[in-house]
């Protein structure tokens, strides 16, 4: 598939993933918001429904209502991210979506890391056979399958070490603790708790490439964030805390949609704007 995809989420994807999170009904919704019960279906059908509704409906589920009419109304388009040296995305598909992973390297020693599976890791060994690559580790941001679903068959082409955080122990990667360093030849590896989407997410924050990168899984979106399947406040939180705090022009790869960066997202993420 082609990168970059587009963003994964339109507005109705991300009113009803807050309305998830605070655990609302639609009668719930409707009595905090004011917005009628009809309206909110037809919002949920159709993906669209004129500005107050919107804004009622975001000051209910504690969104940024700016962020959100610019996604409704296709105002937002992530801004493009220049090529790096030593960072290359991959989008497989995977049932009735689709899926990142990422390659990244030292460009001075070649060594190299792989950042998630997506359903089909042989772009990316192509890819480090092709420009010399060795890959001495492959880093899981979480254990949905989507993410890890050609682990094996990476491991057993490339013979990496796996890693994955110790909330989140997965047959075949070693658990690590949240704060762990690692190294990918001179480069650093930084690893950070953004848990909520799922029990134990990691993100891996790398220095020393012409810009910060953050591997971010499902933490956060381009314009929205995984969702807060086992807790909304923690994503939220961890998000606010481990992710928005990095240099504004850190990249952030996220395991769905195009790439972005923290300062995009502080303006740009209905969840997460300031």
């Amino acid at each position: 598939m082609s990168f970059p995809p587009p963003i994964e989420d339109n507005a109705a994807d991300i009113l009803f993933k807050a309305q998830r999170g605070l655990k609302l009904d639609d009668e719930g919704l409707s009595a905090r918001s004011g917005v009628g019960l009809s309206a909110i279906q037809a919002l949920r059908d159709s993906n669209d429904s004129d500005d107050a509704t919107f804004s009622a409906l975001s000051d209910a589920l504690g969104l940024n209502f700016r962020a959100l009419l610019a996604i409704a109304r296709s105002r937002y388009i992530p801004s493009p991210i220049l090529a790096i040296e030593g960072l290359r995305g991959f989008n497989t598909p995977f049932d009735d979506m689709t899926v990142n992973s990422y390659i990244l390297w030292d460009p001075e020693t070649l060594e190299a890391a792989i950042f998630d599976t997506g359903s089909d890791g042989q772009g990316m060994l192509d890819f480090a056979r092709s420009h010399g690559l060795s890959v001495t580790s492959i880093f899981l941001t979480h254990t949905h399958t989507d993410h890890i679903f050609d682990l094996d068959r990476l491991v057993e082409k490339t013979g990496a070490h796996a890693w994955v955080g110790d909330r989140e122990p997965l047959s075949g990667a070693e658990s690590f603790s949240a704060g762990k360093g690692f190294k990918i030849g001179w480069l650093t590896v930084e690893t950070r708790l953004t848990c909520g989407h799922s029990p134990g997410g990691i993100t891996y924050v790398i220095s020393g490439l012409s810009q910060p990168v953050a591997i971010v899984g499902d933490a956060v979106f381009a314009g929205s964030m995984g969702g807060g399947m086992v807790s909304y406040d923690e994503a939220l939180r961890t998000n606010r805390a481990e992710i928005l705090t990095l240099p504004d022009n850190t990249i952030l790869c996220p395991g769905h949609g195009p790439l972005t960066t923290v300062g995009e997202q502080k303006s740009s993420n209905p969840f997460l704007a300031l």
